[in-house]
């Protein structure tokens, strides 16, 4: 098991999978894998694809060196093979293979180099968001998960992160350390998405039938 920026070793609680878990503590690039595929699935389905890829692939971790070269359509049929690693099996597949072959362009295959020696939260957050698949939140999220449970905290890293960098929240994966943690986590997105959904204006059939009036000609 690695060990934090702190001397600490790195326990994880967000697979809810013991042997999934160990890897995303040990493995950056396992850790960015599961992120990338944390979208339209539940959180712990998508932090467990990096040990099923691994698994699958024949080796206790990954290697972004090795992904990258994989040839396309094999890679997808490690994703596609029941169970599915994921909702959108072929999407994700491609999603991983570009994050690895950016990794090794731009980071020598080294995930960790993402990171390594940012000085500050923004530069992190730039670099997170320059990864393939990485959209600001997304890059936010890792960023808050690499200060609250990773030890790695540039200077700036909470402000950087975002709502998901302050302390005692329960607003993502960050924030994850067990059973409880995690409900308290999904909760708060269920509120979030309804709240969001509540927010949106009701488009009755009126509406968008004289919507549909106003764009014609003359109109």
């Amino acid at each position: 098991m690695t060990t934090s920026d702190s001397g600490k070793d790195i326990t994880l609680r967000i697979a809810q999978n013991p042997e999934a878990d160990e890897l995303l503590g040990r493995s950056p690039l396992a850790a960015l894998v599961g992120m990338l595929l944390d979208q339209q699935v539940p959180m712990e389905w998508a932090f467990t694809g990096p040990y099923t890829l691994a698994e699958r692939m024949g080796s206790d971790d990954l290697d972004a060196g090795r992904i990258a070269a994989y040839d396309p359509d094999a890679f997808t049929e490690l994703f596609t093979t029941k169970p599915a690693l994921h909702r959108y099996p072929g999407s994700m597949a491609q999603r991983v293979q570009q994050l690895c072959q950016f990794l090794v362009a731009e980071y020598d295959g080294d995930a960790s180099a993402v990171w390594r020696d940012a000085a500050t939260g923004d530069e992190l957050l730039e670099r997170l968001n320059a990864l393939p698949g990485f959209g600001t939140q997304k890059a936010r999220i890792f960023l808050a998960l690499l200060g609250k449970q990773f030890g790695v905290r540039p200077k700036g890293w909470r402000e950087a992160a975002g709502p998901y960098g302050e302390a005692g929240s329960h607003r993502s994966v960050a924030d994850i350390t067990g059973p409880e943690s995690l409900s308290e986590v999904r909760a708060y997105k269920q509120e979030a998405k309804a709240a969001a959904k509540a927010a949106k204006p009701k488009t009755t059939a009126k509406t968008t039938k004289t919507a549909k009036a106003a764009k014609k000609p003359g109109g």
